[in-house]
């Protein structure tokens, strides 16, 4: 499958979609999803444009990488989660909804069970409070 440039995600990029930024670069975003699976779930893109992480430059994924990494730890500190989940997948098969490389960046806690992948939309104005303080503890 060719890269879609119309992708959601590629829309974000260039701003024709609104979206919740947590943390942006010259080589990646991270913002809020909005149909989260926890509260503080983040996505991680790259400005470049790639289907999955196997047509992905060695460059920006290691970049992708690092901010991945920066996330998680903002998000494990600023909603106290005993654990991160990190998801990435590619392809249809393994999950794959938005074909535009993208990692999952979600709190956990035992105790609370995950909302279903591409579940319900939340308010922008909620998720910016949650931003606020993932902001804050970077």
């Amino acid at each position: 499958m060719a890269y879609d440039p119309n992708n959601i995600f590629a829309k974000i990029l260039r701003e024709e979609i609104p979206c919740v930024k947590v943390f942006e670069d010259d080589r990646t975003l991270a913002f809020m999803d909005v149909m989260p699976q926890a509260q503080g779930h983040v996505l991680i893109i790259p400005k470049e444009a790639a289907e999955d992480i196997l047509a992905l430059s060695p460059e920006v994924a290691a970049a992708m990488m690092v901010t991945t990494q920066k996330i998680a730890k903002a998000v494990k500190k600023a909603l106290n989660a005993p654990g991160i989940h990190l998801m990435q997948l590619n392809g249809a098969p393994a999950g794959q909804t938005v074909f535009h490389v993208h990692f999952h960046v979600i709190p956990r806690d035992v105790s609370v069970a995950l909302k279903p992948h591409a579940g319900g939309m939340v308010d922008a104005k909620i998720l910016e409070a949650v931003a606020v303080r993932i902001r804050g503890a970077m």
